[in-house]
């Protein structure tokens, strides 16, 4: 699987104007499955995720994880991060996990990051969504299931 994680102050997700989903201090995690992804990628990578220490300490140093500060987690379905650009300018996404293999994959991460002990709250798969957060540092990481 892949994410991007956004350190944020607050985020939120609507469809049509609505607010379906929304985080205050935590993470903006942005998700995609890849064909070949597995529960156990899914479980992997939302242990990995809250693990990550990229919130500030008392000394400003990235020290501290999501569990740590007990932040929240807004988790977006995100296809577009399986695009394959080596062959032109249009993006190809035959990597990316069919969508109902997907749409499980994604629910079962948002509910592992849940067991954790992570308020998380989601966008709703498949659905043109509005994405707005207020960046903390900013701070990005990307992740690949397959990299560690």
């Amino acid at each position: 699987m892949r994410a991007v994680i956004q350190r944020v102050k607050s985020a939120s997700v609507s469809i049509s104007d609505q607010i379906v989903g929304e985080c205050e201090i935590g993470a903006l995690i942005l998700v995609c499955a890849m064909k070949n992804d597995t529960i156990s990628q899914a479980e992997k990578l939302a242990k990995k995720i809250t693990k990550i220490r990229i919130y500030q300490d008392e000394d400003h140093k990235m020290n501290r994880s999501l569990m740590d500060i007990n932040g929240a987690a807004l988790v977006i379905s995100q296809f577009t991060l399986a695009a394959d650009l080596k062959r032109g300018n249009r993006p190809g996404f035959s990597e990316a996990a069919e969508p109902e293999k997907a749409k499980h994959l994604y629910n079962h991460f948002a509910s592992c990051l849940k067991q954790y002990g992570i308020s998380t709250q989601t966008g709703e798969f498949g659905s043109e969504m509005a994405v707005k957060l207020i960046n903390d540092g900013p701070v990005t990481i990307c992740l690949d299931t397959d990299q560690f």
